[in-house]
Formats: structure tokens, sequence, C-alpha cells
């Protein structure tokens, strides 16, 4: 296997995926609650995994090529992460709530499917992770360009696993229902200020291109 390829996925894939969004979001929440974290780490490690070998065999060329289905998919993420922000908003305000490690777990599946919208319905996971990552692996030949996909799908693992699991680390902070909160709050702010960038993202394009119509 080619080492250098694998060092430079894995640190191009860590330096894509380490950020506050969405998605890391709700993983450290369902770490902190350690409710289903090894599903939620699974699936957005495969997820992960799926994109990245997708962008590699040249998905990222369509994608450019049909320019549609990005906006649709920033449109849909920014109403998504509009909604989730919403719901973190009502659980920071709702008085006399419990803690949330004293409530019901979330079932697998409805969090599965909240995990898939925010992973699919982001477009910067298409611009950065089938993209960009597709576009660098193509310098690659053979065992050159399977090394590095390795390297950035191990990336996502290791990333995602400490996430999830190191999030047990923090649960002394959240003993109060004052820090869950705080932490809501957070998420809201975090979802609302991404749907709000996904929908002037989606308008500047449409501009564009309503300005390149009546100029043509």
């Amino acid at each position: 296997m080619d080492f250098h390829a694998a060092v430079e996925g894995f640190g191009l894939g860590a330096s894509l995926i380490v950020a506050i969004g969405a998605q890391n979001a709700l993983v450290l929440r369902q770490g902190l609650l350690r409710s289903h974290v090894g599903p939620v780490v699974a699936f957005c490690a495969v997820s992960d995994a799926v994109l990245i070998l997708a962008g590699a065999l040249g998905l990222g060329a369509l994608i450019q090529a049909v320019p549609s289905l990005l906006l649709v998919v920033t449109f849909g993420g920014a109403a998504f992460l509009l909604w989730y922000g919403i719901a973190a908003a009502r659980r920071a305000l709702r008085p006399g709530a419990l803690l949330p490690t004293e409530e019901p777990a979330k079932p697998l599946k409805a969090l599965l499917l909240t995990l898939a919208g925010v992973t699919l319905l982001n477009p910067h996971v298409y611009l950065d992770t089938v993209i960009l990552l597709g576009s660098i692996s193509a310098r690659y030949t053979g065992e050159g360009r399977m090394a590095f996909v390795i390297g950035a799908m191990l990336s996502s693992l290791t990333w995602f696993s400490v996430l999830g699991y190191g999030a047990r680390l923090l649960r002394p902070v959240f003993r109060s229902p004052r820090a869950w909160r705080i932490l809501d709050v957070i998420i809201a702010l975090v979802m609302w200020s991404i749907a709000l960038g996904l929908g002037a993202e989606g308008f500047r394009v449409l501009v564009r291109a309503g300005q390149v119509g009546a100029a043509g």
C-alpha cells in the first residue's frame, strides 16, 4: 500500500471533518447521552466511506455537470437544519424538563433518519467529501488511489469514534439541566447559522443563474 497516499488521505479527511457542524453536534449529544452510540458512529463512518468512494469513482464530475442537483440539496438542507434547530431550541426553553439522561431514549430508526437528513442534505458534504477528495484522489492511480481512499475513510471512523465515545468524559459537566439547555442552545445556533448560510448560498446561485440567463 502507498503509505504516503494513505497519510495524505487521512490528513485531508481529518481537516474536512473536524469542525463544528450539524452532524458532529448530533454525534456529540448522543455520546453524552450514551444512547445508540455504536450505531450512530457506524452510520456516520459508513456514510462518509460511501461518499468518499463515490468521489474517487467519479461522482463529483456528475455533480458538477448537473448543478441543479446541488441546488436542490442546498435548499432542502437549509429547511431541514432550520427545523432541527427549532427542535433544539424548544428543548432548551422547555420549563421543568427532565434531564435528557432521564428521558426515554429516542428510537434508533428516528435517530438514523435524522442523521441521514443531517448528512445527505448538506451540500458541503458533496463539495468537500465527494468533489474535493475525489479530485485529489484522481492524482493517484491503482494502489495509490485506494490507499488515499482508505486513509480518508479511517480518518472519518477515527473522528466519529473519538467524538461519540469520548463524549462520556464530559458527562460530569452535564449533570444539571442548565448544562443541557446551554448545549441545546449552542446546537440550535449552529443549525440556524448553517441553514442561513445554505439559504444565502442557494439564492446567490439563483441570482447568478438569472443574470447569465438575462445576458444570454
